[in-house]
């Protein structure tokens, strides 16, 4: 049966995207057997047409569905391991006691670049929202924005046929239908996981034990002073899950994890999965904690709400667009070359001077970079909640090392400049000249007093939007 009209809301930390917000729609469509139109997507901030104060919701114009009204999104934050999606099919806006269509994590990372963060870093959130919303369906997303590798690493596939036995959908990848399948039994797993070429020496591989009353599966969760090994965070949940929902119902113990007790704290993601799961460490206690009650709130603190607003409207509501996002609490983007590449960023501009111990070499990243194509401006900005401002006017001066690095090299003809964007507080005028705008917490559109060319010509014509 059919539902009827309703809104469609995408709650998110994330910086909403065309591109992916398309592959949302499509799989929403596909999945309610419906056609839908939607090639031409723009995203406008939600003004109040008496004050044009930003009510902090953005609408999705340009896609059309015989069951959706409109489509709104919401800025939101997770309380601990958050996917980066949450779909409601409903009038009003969500409620955290609502239960969601779909749960969605997005990446841009295939294994190509890195086989760990393209499956493994990713698997804890599904195992975490499970125990939030367990008849929600979860789909994992690629918004590739390199190439699929051609021949898929035997981690990736490993992670994956994870993944699916889960029941979770893969979207965005061609994946051959003979190699990922889920797994059917708990020794398949097994035996899979311990045929797996092994690491370097040194490294603590994973291998999985069966025994008669317990499985034992090793894996290091040590990393820089405390439980923080995220890959391996990630493959040991998910390993340990899907044992679970192929019928383990005895004892799963973690060995060679390199832990010691005061590592074992009760807020820690890993140790709320272990509760959920049954999972032990050896030689340790597990300590008995709680989740979270709510799996989500809305965002109305987070210095992003600034950056991601302004990166908005100058990519909907000018000729301009981005060339790097760093939106704080976000997923990091690639940087966009003038010849169209996207390539990941260096931490260091020497590595080898930077692990000798001479600091200098960190490469300071900024949180947005967007290109100014009427002005041929490069614009790079520095985001901060309004009462650090001057920390954020501070930090300008440390970007010489990523100009150097890729703005003159890639985008020569270009003049760069730097700028601060706020978000908070109440104060409806900038004093410092480095802040080029400020979103305020009432929602006020506050441009600076040598605000870029870009930011004066997008907010103009958002208002004229309104008007």
């Amino acid at each position: 049966m059919m539902d009827g009209h309703k809104n469609l809301w995408i709650l998110t930390e994330e910086r909403p995207k065309k591109e992916v917000l398309q592959m949302i729609f499509e799989y929403f469509a596909k999945d309610h057997g419906i056609g839908f139109f939607g090639d031409n997507l723009r995203i406008i901030p939600l003004l109040d047409r008496e004050t044009k104060c930003f009510d902090f919701t953005y609408e999705v114009i340009g896609f059309k569905c015989a069951i959706v009204d409109n489509v709104y999104i919401k800025t939101v934050s997770g309380n601990s391991s958050f996917t980066d999606f949450l779909i409601f099919h409903q009038n009003t806006q969500p409620k955290e006691e609502d239960i969601p269509l779909y749960a969605i994590e997005e990446t841009k990372t295939d294994d190509q670049e890195s086989r760990n963060t393209g499956v493994y870093q990713r698997c804890s959130k599904f195992v975490f929202i499970q125990h939030y919303y367990p008849t929600t369906k979860k789909v994992m997303l690629y918004a590739l924005e390199v190439g699929q590798k051609t021949d898929p690493t035997e981690t990736y596939i490993f992670g994956t046929r994870l993944l699916l036995t889960l029941g979770v959908d893969i979207l965005g990848k061609t994946l051959d239908p003979n190699t990922f399948k889920p797994f059917t039994s708990i020794d398949e797993v097994i035996r899979y996981k311990n045929t797996m070429r092994r690491p370097p020496r040194g490294n603590v591989p994973i291998l999985i034990h069966k025994q008669s009353n317990k499985i034992k599966i090793s894996g290091r969760l040590y990393k820089q002073g405390s439980l923080s090994h995220d890959p391996n965070i990630g493959a040991l949940s998910i390993i340990a899950a899907v044992l679970r929902k192929l019928g383990w119902d005895k004892n799963i113990e973690i060995i060679r994890h390199g832990l010691i007790q005061s590592h074992v704290g009760e807020s820690n993601k890993f140790i709320q999965i272990a509760n959920a799961l049954n999972i032990s460490l050896q030689g340790l206690t597990v300590p008995r904690t709680t989740f979270p009650q709510n799996y989500w709130h809305y965002d109305l603190k987070g210095e992003k709400l600034g950056t991601i607003f302004i990166h908005i409207c100058v990519e909907n509501f000018t000729e301009s667009y981005s060339i790097f996002e760093n939106h704080a609490g976000c997923e990091k983007g690639y940087f966009k070359t003038s010849d169209g590449q996207h390539i990941p960023l260096a931490k260091y501009t020497d590595r080898d001077k930077y692990k000798a111990g001479n600091k200098d070499q960190i490469v300071f990243i900024p949180d947005l970079v967007l290109l100014d194509i009427k002005e041929t401006e490069a614009i790079t900005i520095e985001g901060k909640k309004f009462i650090y401002r001057h920390n954020g006017i501070k930090e300008l001066a440390n970007y010489d090392a990523f100009d150097n690095m890729y703005l003159t090299k890639y985008y020569p003809n270009f003049k760069i400049i730097r700028t601060v964007v706020l978000y908070g507080g109440k104060s409806e005028k900038i004093m410092e000249v480095e802040v080029g705008f400020l979103l305020n917490s009432e929602g006020k559109l506050v441009l600076g007093l040598k605000a870029p060319a870009l930011f004066t010509r997008a907010i103009k014509n958002l208002l004229n939007y309104w008007n």
